[in-house]
């Protein structure tokens, strides 16, 4: 199982992003997937996550202004990021696990990861 992120980079405070994450070894559709983020000093913070059935789940923080998808048949990820905070900035990170967690947004259990991407929203 291997997991890439690629879309990070450097916007004003209210821009976007949208972030990829391509599995490979696996088929996306059978795993529970998500993206979570990680600020120097700090554990990392479940941000949204997904099933192969049911609506994504989200973090307070970026409900109404983050948007997870899947396409199944290119084996890829998304997170689309609107709104853009400074305290969004860190590195997230793209994620799977075969089973379905009983807490989607504790990094608990999750087997697999990414090698990360940086996001920083600055003025």
């Amino acid at each position: 199982v291997q997991l890439v992120e690629s879309g990070g980079g450097s916007v004003q405070p209210g821009g976007s992003l949208r972030l990829s994450c391509v599995g490979s070894g696996f088929r996306v559709d059978t795993y529970y997937m998500g993206w979570f983020r990680q600020v120097p000093g700090k554990d990392l913070e479940g941000v949204a996550t997904v099933g192969s059935s049911g609506a994504p789940v989200y973090a307070d923080t970026v409900k109404g202004r983050f948007t997870l998808s899947k396409d199944n048949d290119e084996s890829t990820m998304y997170l689309q990021m609107n709104d853009l905070k400074p305290e969004d900035s860190a590195v997230y990170f793209c994620t799977a696990r075969r089973d379905w967690p009983r807490n989607p947004l504790v990094k608990l259990g999750y087997r697999y990861w990414g090698q990360g991407t940086q996001v920083t929203v600055s003025s």
